[in-house]
C-alpha cells in the first residue's frame, strides 16, 4: 500500500467508475432476480479511518435501474414501484455512527424511498486507505442493509397461482464504495 498523508479528516466523494450499488429480491418465491443502480454520488464528510465522527450521504437516480431486462427495469421505474417520474432519487443520509469492531460500522440513517422515510441500520466495512498512480488518495467501503419494500409504498405484486407472491418483500442492499479524497 502507498504512503498515504496523516490527515485523513475531508470530503470524500464517491467514485461512481470504481463503486456499485445493487439489490437482490426474492422472484417467484423460488429465485433471486439481481439488479444495480448505475448512476449514483455521495460523499462522506470526516476521517474515513474512524467514522465514528463522520457523516455520510448517498442519492441514487431510480432511472438508472438494471436487472438486464428492459420490460423489467421499465416497470420498476413505474408508479407500480419506484414512480421515477415523481421520484427521481432515492437518498441515504447518515445521522449516528458507531463502531462496532476494528474496521466493522454500524452506519444509521434516514433512507428516502419514492417519499418515504424510515431510519434504517447499515452494516459498513472499511476497506482501507491507498494513493492510486495519479496521487489521488482512495478509501474503499462495503455496505449492506435489507429493508421491506413495502415499508417504503413499494405494493405492487400478484398472487401465484401456486401459492405465494411473484415479488418478494425483502430487499437485500449491497453498495461497494471507492471514495476519493477532495483536496
Amino acid at each position: 500500500m502507498a504512503s498515504v498523508p496523516e490527515e485523513m479528516t475531508g470530503t470524500w466523494e464517491i467514485d461512481p467508475d470504481h463503486s456499485t450499488a445493487e439489490f437482490s429480491i426474492r422472484h417467484l418465491m423460488i429465485s433471486t432476480v439481481r439488479g444495480r443502480f448505475s448512476k449514483f454520488s455521495g460523499v462522506i464528510q470526516g476521517d474515513p479511518t474512524d467514522l465514528t465522527a463522520s457523516t455520510a450521504r448517498l442519492s441514487i437516480d431510480v432511472d438508472s435501474v438494471d436487472t438486464r431486462q428492459k420490460e423489467r427495469d421499465n416497470h420498476l421505474r413505474s408508479a407500480d414501484f419506484f414512480d421515477a417520474s415523481n421520484y427521481p432519487h432515492l437518498t441515504f443520509d447518515s445521522t449516528r455512527i458507531n463502531r462496532t469492531g476494528d474496521n466493522t460500522y454500524e452506519v444509521v440513517g434516514n433512507l428516502t424511498i419514492r417519499g418515504t422515510t424510515r431510519e434504517v441500520p447499515v452494516q459498513v466495512e472499511f476497506s482501507g486507505i491507498s494513493k492510486d498512480p495519479w496521487g489521488n488518495v482512495r478509501a474503499g467501503f462495503t455496505a449492506t442493509t435489507k429493508i421491506n419494500r413495502k415499508d417504503y409504498g413499494l405494493m405492487w405484486n400478484q398472487a401465484l397461482e401456486t401459492g405465494g407472491v411473484l415479488v418478494g418483500d425483502e430487499v437485500r442492499i449491497t453498495v461497494e464504495l471507492e471514495t476519493v479524497k477532495k483536496a
